[in-house]
């Protein structure tokens, strides 16, 4: 009989030896090289934003656009890099490259190449709104700081609730706007219920751009009741997702950074020998920092 090591390593390439090293370094942070790493590649991701960011300002681009260039290479081929070993490190790579964070570090990567191979023609798209392509690099700060995962715990318990609720608004906006379809007609501009709808929904977020604005008295006592409605409606959410975050505060957040060669869950308890979402078995526990 198989044991799950056994079993695991005809799943994917085992981890040992140098890769098992940079898995470690790369996908946790309890290591002080995992730290380092982290809070590197925090500080590349927010200089590169901010290149990208920069790099639009007309009148800084014409003075220094030829350093925006080489910084963009720079920190392209840095993330290419940093891609390419985590492909490496991981004993499914296919899995990480179809996950979230990996279409992310994709994103991040093909603006710069493609604006590289592709000419700059009238018949394309201007390879300038591709490279804009690279602020999603931001996203992969997600992967790195804590209270981000704290508020996507909170918005995940929560996201039953927060369905119902939009539910609730749609079916509002529904009514009240075929009502005011009824009530005000083509000639006041609702000439349509989809058009309708339109106007209760710039009403009930209370934005009201005023292109389409009711003249009866009826009218526009059903627009000032939307209106009232739409302040008490903005603070449901708000209320859910609170409420979801401080019950969520007093739970046990995850212990480390110890992550699942498998599946790459993270959070698992020093002593777990096996993961927590897939059941693969764990290697051992790698700790330096307190």
């Amino acid at each position: 009989m198989t044991t799950p090591t056994e079993t695991s390593s005809y799943l994917g390439k085992p981890l040992d030896g140098w890769r098992l090293k940079l898995f470690t370094i790369i996908f946790e942070a309890d290591t002080r090289a995992g730290r380092l790493f982290d809070q590197c590649l925090i500080f590349a991701i927010l200089v590169s934003v901010a290149v990208v960011a920069m790099g639009s300002v007309g009148a800084v681009a014409d003075r220094v656009g030829i350093w925006f260039e080489v910084l963009e290479w720079v920190f392209t081929l840095l993330f290419t890099a940093e891609y390419v070993a985590r492909l490496l490190c991981v004993r499914h790579p296919m899995r990480y490259a179809l996950s979230f964070y990996g279409v992310i570090d994709l994103l991040a990567l093909l603006p710069t190449y493609v604006a590289l191979l592709v000419p700059e023609v009238s018949a394309l798209i201007d390879v300038r709104v591709l490279r804009l392509l690279r602020v999603f690099r931001v996203f992969k700060l997600t992967a790195y700081v804590q209270e981000y995962q704290a508020l996507a715990r909170a918005l995940a318990a929560s996201r039953r609730k927060i369905s119902v609720f939009l539910s609730a608004v749609l079916m509002i906006v529904l009514v009240m706007g075929t009502l005011m379809y009824v009530v005000e007609g083509p000639v006041n501009g609702f000439t349509s219920i989809p058009t309708s709808v339109y106007w209760a929904v710039t009403t009930m977020t209370t934005v009201g751009f005023g292109d389409i604005t009711p003249k009866t008295d009826l009218g526009r006592f059903i627009a000032s009741c939307m209106m009232l409605l739409g302040w008490g409606t903005l603070a449901v959410p708000t209320g859910i997702v609170t409420s979801e975050m401080a019950s969520l505060r007093g739970a046990p957040a995850p212990a480390t950074t110890r992550t699942c060669h498998e599946c790459l869950t993270e959070g698992h308890l020093p002593e777990a020998r096996y993961c927590l979402h897939c059941g693969a078995h764990l290697s051992p526990y790698f700790r330096d920092i307190p």
